[in-house]
């Protein structure tokens, strides 16, 4: 038995010499063991060295930068929106400017593709210019994806034309629309119709 005992820690004595042995020398002098890439570092497009010290900063940062690139890409879409029905009630009754809250109905074609009902709060003046803040839901497809999402409007009426700028409301977008964000404006006659515009992307 006790012979046994002997030999077996010298077997155990020998392997773990030999798995020593070959680490040493697996490793070039001067440089530590390479390190495998984690899922991170793969996503992130960091790389190693020769050696496996460190990462190469000035790759991983064009990786970046080219991945965030992509995902805020933005694509311009273009629609005609046109009024269907309109309504527009005073809700303070103070002598001019006038306020009154507007409710319209609009459809829209083109690259953004569907329907949305809008609220406007408006200042009118005497002359019948006017400014407005508004927010509509819109719903459809935008670049041939299907979602709702929120628009918030700032719009100038002059001389019978309105000119806006629009964003769509972060958090808004829901279906294939999840994620959107996007800012744009229309411009055409108030209360007919007009030529709008969003440059999108997807966060």
């Amino acid at each position: 038995m006790k012979v046994n005992a002997i030999t077996k820690v010298g077997i155990i004595s020998l392997v773990v010499w030999s798995l020593i042995t070959w680490q040493v020398a697996s490793v070039q002098p001067g440089k530590k063991p390479r390190t495998p890439a984690s899922r991170v570092d793969v996503v992130m497009g960091r790389q190693y060295d020769e050696g496996g010290v460190g990462m190469k900063d000035d790759q991983t940062n064009h990786a970046i930068t080219r991945y965030v690139a992509e995902q805020r890409r933005r694509t311009k879409a273009e629609a005609k929106i046109t009024v269907q029905s309109s309504e527009a009630k005073a809700y303070d009754q103070s002598p001019s400017p006038a306020l009154m809250e507007l409710q319209l109905n609009e459809v829209f074609t083109g690259d953004i593709e569907g329907g949305s009902p809008v609220r406007a709060l408006q200042v009118l003046r005497d002359d019948k210019s006017a400014s407005l803040v508004s927010m509509q839901r819109f719903r459809g497809k935008l670049g041939g994806r299907q979602g709702s999402f929120v628009l918030q409007g700032s719009e100038i009426v002059e001389s019978g034309k309105i000119k806006a700028t629009w964003f769509v409301v972060p958090g808004s977008g829901t279906g294939d629309l999840s994620g959107l964000r996007g800012e744009g404006g229309f411009e055409g006659q108030f209360g007919k119709g007009s030529d709008g515009w969003l440059e999108y992307w997807f966060e």
